[in-house]
């Protein structure tokens, strides 16, 4: 991959991210276009996603701040509760990670078809939630593992993961600005989880080479 391919797919990413159009499915269909081997760049999509996580900390860096202070306070409270859940949101895709991670990477080999498909999923996905009807309330421990099953489906290049979880959030009912904010602070963790791994992974690879 070159400095050029790198460019125009950060820039895809960038445009896509935090847009309902699933940015996975975009960086597929652009690995495609200029011809990249999609098998062997899953880790370039997982560390692309892994920059958007610092954006994320930047513009929720008051409430991360505010959830961190009341971890660390031992208080069952508002805070401590909507931790609990954001917890329970990360179940689902962290299972789906561990179990099937050699699975999911099959999915990002440059399947026009699927991707095509499965963006056509997302936006019958967004075209329902106009019939939401909306109870101005944050989400629940139920409504976070729902929350969560959405963000585990959104592995699928073309589902668009915040797309698919603040869509699911409206149709349970949930305060858009609320659920918004829930769909973005989920992602965090296992963002960096999945980088961690991919950079154990590619030391590792680098001794093996090195011996």
């Amino acid at each position: 991959m070159t400095w050029l391919e790198v460019l125009i797919l950060g820039i895809i990413q960038g445009l896509t991210e935090f847009l309902p159009v699933s940015s996975s499915g975009h960086l597929e269909l652009g690995k495609v276009l200029l011809n990249l081997d999609t098998k062997e760049d899953i880790t370039f999509t997982i560390v692309v996603h892994g920059a958007t996580v610092l954006s994320t900390i930047i513009v929720f860096r008051k409430d991360i701040l505010e959830l961190t202070k009341t971890l660390f306070s031992f208080k069952w409270n508002d805070n401590t509760k909507y931790i609990a859940k954001l917890l329970i949101s990360m179940l689902p895709v962290a299972v789906l990670g561990f179990m099937f991670k050699d699975e999911i990477k099959l999915l990002f080999s440059g399947n026009i078809l699927l991707v095509g498909t499965m963006l056509l999923v997302t936006a019958l996905l967004l075209a329902l939630t106009y019939y939401a009807k909306l109870k101005n309330k944050k989400p629940s421990f139920l409504d976070s593992i729902i929350i969560g099953v959405a963000q585990a489906l959104a592995t699928i290049p073309g589902i668009s993961r915040s797309g698919s979880t603040i869509a699911t959030g409206l149709l349970l009912g949930n305060k858009r600005e609320e659920v918004a904010k829930f769909s973005f602070l989920m992602v965090l963790l296992p963002i960096i989880g999945a980088n961690l791994i991919e950079i154990k992974a590619l030391d590792f690879s680098t001794e093996l080479k090195a011996q």
